[in-house]
């Protein structure tokens, strides 16, 4: 005669099969396998359920027996693999990289696989810094010099650095200087303006590519692009007769 199970042992069982079950589902997702999802908990989860009806008239081996199944049951469905991502169909979104294009200049690119980009890009952006801060430096020191050469301050005589070995600024000269400090204030002005500029069309131009980029990344360019020229008869409306009515042209056809 089998021994019944006590309701100690039945607890037991029990707890022993919910952490089992618990425990295997934490590891698969750990492992980067399966994540844990609601189908291998609800295998466990009837699996246990099931044992309960006929709890009280089994034995101990039976329960044993069920708690074996039930466990390799649910570490089936833990241990099945993550499908990976095929990268060769892989589509980028392109709302995605263009937010990722506003918010970082260059991850549009990254983010659409187009590593070649990144060098004229940050090229462009270096380029432009470059000019910003050389022709802002020279519009500041023009200006210092411009105001010290009209005022009356013999002290302030910045505009020296500018002047050639043996030159100097008398009084016949100075009118001529102060233009000259002028129209160079004025020029590096506008280069320092126009610099960043064209700074901000580079960022554009990167957020419009990272944008389109990931548009065309699904149109589909048929291999037989060809353009065919060949002649043809043209009917003209209002013709009389025959020949009237028909002229003779060529027709282009493209293929794409």
């Amino acid at each position: 005669m089998r021994a019944r199970m006590t309701t100690t042992a039945r607890r037991w069982v029990l707890t022993a099969l919910t952490l089992a079950a618990a425990l295997t589902a934490t590891q698969a997702q750990t492992a980067d396998e399966a994540p844990a999802d609601s189908t291998v908990l609800r295998v466990a989860a009837d699996s246990i359920s099931r044992m309960l009806a006929p709890m009280d008239s089994i034995g101990l081996a039976d329960a044993e027996r069920l708690a074996g199944d039930t466990l390799s049951v649910v570490q089936q469905k833990a241990r099945k693999p993550r499908e990976k991502r095929d990268w060769a169909t892989w589509k980028p979104n392109p709302q995605r990289a263009l937010w990722l294009a506003l918010v970082i200049p260059g991850a549009g690119q990254i983010y659409n696989r187009k590593f070649w980009k990144l060098p004229i890009i940050y090229g462009g952006f270096l380029g432009c810094i470059y000019a910003l801060t050389w022709n802002n430096m020279m519009y500041k020191d023009y200006s210092q010099a411009y105001l010290d050469i009209v005022d009356d301050d013999p002290g302030t005589a910045s505009y020296d650095k500018f002047l050639h070995l043996g030159k100097q600024i008398t009084e016949e000269n100075m009118s001529q200087y102060e233009k000259i400090f002028k129209s160079r204030r004025d020029k590096y002005r506008r280069w320092r303006d126009l610099s960043f500029f064209v700074m901000l069309g580079v960022y554009a131009l990167s957020v419009v590519d990272a944008y389109v980029d990931a548009e065309l990344s699904v149109f589909d360019i048929s291999k037989d692009l060809s353009l065919k020229v060949e002649p043809t008869v043209i009917p003209n409306h209002g013709g009389g007769n025959f020949i009237d009515a028909q002229s003779l042209g060529l027709s282009c056809k493209l293929n794409f």
